[in-house]
């Protein structure tokens, strides 16, 4: 044999041993027996949530919250600007979520009211207000909008995809979703519960302590006013806590308390937050926190001063149970609500993983059982295979012992691609499958021109190893020229589709980049060895 192309079969022999090792070799090496080749393919071949089971979520962030949010931040801050320049006016109020109004402002300090609000608030634009000689309304500006429109969307996936991320899923998907506004895919395969799922994303996650104000667990929010004269102290506000939270035995029963309007730590000083067995209700769980360096120094101190006093552990805007401080506390605490396992877990990842920049709202829910993915993948595998075979015996009974070469080419192309998503750690969906059968027929139609173009040569009368050089430098270009023009398809529908879509995309790639490695290499490989070996006077069989 020529030593040419004993290097050219070396390279092939070396190409399918990286192959065989990225399907069956990993992660456990050397595989221990069929039962071992078997779970490291299964564990190597990422399934799709359309083969695997799971959840399927479109969901859309409300960032009009975060703009409005955003306009009360500016007003509680124009008050304490105003208050502090001593600057005159009737009434300062919200107008709506972009706009604020102040009205009737002394008309000697109106030019000082709005040369502050300019050089304060660059963002927004102010524009005297309809009928008022000195009243004035801001605006907020498009650009403003836009910029915290787009830092809510991102905030809200980055603190989605930590939360899914903890749930130990494999290969969740958490993205933008293009087909509408301010929406983001979420796909969770081998989450079988979407309301577990749904509890986790949604959470807001607000976590804030905050000093109690009076100890009396009222049964009202009438009752509490009453207890204080109708009227709180401007530093005081109520919230509902649960039964537990007054060491009540009922769960279910009403009760407010009068809190501290600040709270001295909130849920982004929390270093961690993980769920241990209760040690005070047997059965239940609760939830221990950290909270950060700098968080420490100020709990401390507060802690030392307010000995004696219930601290208020606020969730959501509900209290969840008033501890008493018995010494200083620096950096630790505990949440006592009476929690289940899971609910416990559930609670720590949410908290671990930040608050939701605005709520969200739930467009699209669907869930895939394990049963439909099986079928799925079953029909997939007997459309491969049936195509396959259809091909193989087409290929043998039109091109004869030349159509071996093609299936070897064939097979090895599908080994390739195979390996390729076990390497990349791609997914493979249903659409996906479908790239595999459509990878089939591009193969073959490869081989086809190339044999075509042979056989042409080979009726011009000439011999086999000049008619196999032209042929398969002839079918070169116009196999580049259809697989990139594919390929170009097929990448523009990987960097704009989204979950299916993107897994037949990038199985479409793939398949096409190894099949011109096969239908180019391997099979002129596979001719120059076998006209090698084949008499001078022999005819190929073609």
């Amino acid at each position: 044999m020529n030593s040419n192309i004993k290097w050219k079969f070396a390279f092939i022999a070396a190409v399918v041993l990286a192959c065989v090792i990225g399907l069956v070799g990993r992660p456990d090496f050397p595989p221990k027996g069929w039962a071992g080749i078997k779970s490291n393919f299964a564990q190597v071949i990422k399934l799709g949530l359309d083969l695997q089971g799971g959840t399927h979520l479109i969901l859309q962030v409300q960032v009009q919250e975060a703009v409005s949010q955003e306009t009360d931040q500016m007003l509680d801050h124009l008050t304490t600007l105003f208050r502090d320049k001593t600057i005159r006016y009737e009434e300062l109020r919200k107008l709506n979520d972009t706009q604020v109004l102040a009205h009737n402002i002394a008309p000697e300090q109106a030019g000082a009211a709005r040369n502050l609000v300019a050089d304060q608030y660059p963002d927004w634009s102010i524009a005297p207000a309809p009928g008022e000689a000195s009243g004035y309304i801001f605006t907020m500006s498009p650009t403003r909008i836009a910029d915290i429109s787009q830092q809510t969307m991102d905030q809200a996936e980055e603190t989605i995809r930590r939360r899914i991320d903890a749930l130990g899923l494999t290969e969740p998907l958490v993205a933008p979703y293009g087909q509408g506004e301010n929406e983001i895919i979420v796909e969770l395969p081998g989450e079988g519960d979407p309301n577990r799922a749904k509890s986790v994303i949604q959470a807001g996650g607000q976590l804030e302590l905050h000093l109690v104000l009076d100890s009396t667990a009222y049964p009202s929010e009438a009752a509490a006013e009453a207890a204080h004269g109708g009227i709180l102290p401007p530093n005081a506000q109520l919230v509902q806590g649960k039964g537990s939270a007054s060491g009540s035995s009922d769960t279910s029963a009403e009760s407010w308390y009068v809190i501290d309007r600040i709270p001295v730590v909130t849920g982004r000083d929390l270093r961690s937050a993980t769920a241990v067995r209760s040690t005070k209700n047997i059965g239940f769980y609760d939830v221990d926190f950290v909270l950060s360096t700098e968080a420490g120094r100020r709990f401390g101190p507060f802690t030392e001063q307010n000995v004696g006093k219930q601290l208020g552990i606020v969730l959501e805007h509900s209290l969840q149970t008033a501890p008493v401080i018995n010494s200083r506390i620096d950096d630790t605490g505990v949440i006592e609500g009476r929690f289940g396992e899971q609910e416990a877990n559930d609670l720590g990842l949410v908290l671990r993983s930040g608050a939701l920049p605005a709520s969200i709202k739930y467009l699209e829910e669907r869930t895939v059982g394990p049963s439909l993915g099986a079928d799925s993948i079953r029909h997939g595998m007997q459309a491969s295979v049936v195509s396959l075979i259809v091909v193989m015996i087409f290929m043998v009974f039109y091109y004869q012992l030349s159509g071996v070469n093609a299936i070897v080419a064939l097979i090895l192309n599908l080994v390739i691609l195979l390996a390729c998503l076990a390497y990349f750690g791609a997914v493979l969906t249903l659409p996906g499958i479908a790239g595999v059968i459509l990878t089939i027929g591009m193969g073959v139609d490869s081989n086809v021109l190339i044999f075509e173009r042979i056989r042409e040569e080979l009726r011009s009368a000439k011999a086999p190893v000049s008619a196999v050089d032209v042929g398969f430098r002839r079918a070169f270009l116009t196999i580049i020229d259809t697989h990139v023009t594919t390929v170009v398809s097929a990448l523009f529908l990987g960097l704009f589709g989204t979950g299916p879509v993107r897994g037949f995309a990038i199985t479409l790639v793939i398949g096409l980049l190894a099949n011109l490695f096969t239908s180019v290499y391997v099979s002129r490989v596979i001719f120059d060895w076998h006209l090698a070996k084949m008499p001078r006077e022999a005819q190929l069989s073609i």
